[in-house]
């Protein structure tokens, strides 16, 4: 695997470390489907599960879009590949979801996202509340649970790639 992740520098400023460590969590997922097939990224954990590389790209790109989308900024234009009959539907797969196009549209809300947070503070809350408290969000702790989002779901990545071709790393 070749895709290079950088740490935030350890005497960085807030901002630059939640935004370092965020993007570095974006880059080991990508790291994680680096070198694969499309078949491959589409393969599932262990039965029942269908939890595969692809699903997660594909869940993340609605994670991004859901927070820095939705919530930071109060736009909301509709998940990409769930439905309300199938709430869980970045993880089911068919035979015509590749990388490219999930790839490309995670991307693309990574770049939304950016754009996005660029314009507030740290502190600045957000356009959207949470559905259990009805209070708005930080940017930090929407940075903050972002990084945790994706610590959670890069060790289902470690583990799924493992599994396909016994590659592992950190």
């Amino acid at each position: 695997m070749t895709t290079e992740r950088q740490e935030p520098a350890q005497n960085a400023g807030e901002r630059a470390m939640l935004e370092g460590w965020l993007d570095y969590h974006r880059q080991t997922l990508a790291w994680k489907c680096e070198g694969l097939t499309d078949a491959q990224l589409r393969t599932a954990s262990v039965p029942p599960s269908e939890l595969s590389l692809l699903g997660l790209v594909r869940h993340m790109a609605e994670v991004e879009r859901g927070w820095f989308r939705k919530v930071l900024v109060g736009d909301d234009p509709g998940p990409i590949y769930y439905t309300e009959e199938d709430r869980d539907g970045e993880f089911h797969l068919t035979e015509a979801d590749t990388w490219e196009e999930a790839h490309g549209t995670w991307q693309a809300e990574i770049e939304t996202a950016r754009r996005n947070a660029a314009g507030f503070a740290l502190d600045d809350l957000s356009h959207g509340k949470s559905r259990f408290t009805d209070e708005p969000f930080s940017l930090r702790w929407i940075y903050t649970h972002m990084i945790e989002e994706y610590a959670r779901h890069n060790g289902h990545a470690d583990l799924v790639r493992e599994r396909i071709d016994g590659a592992t790393g950190d």
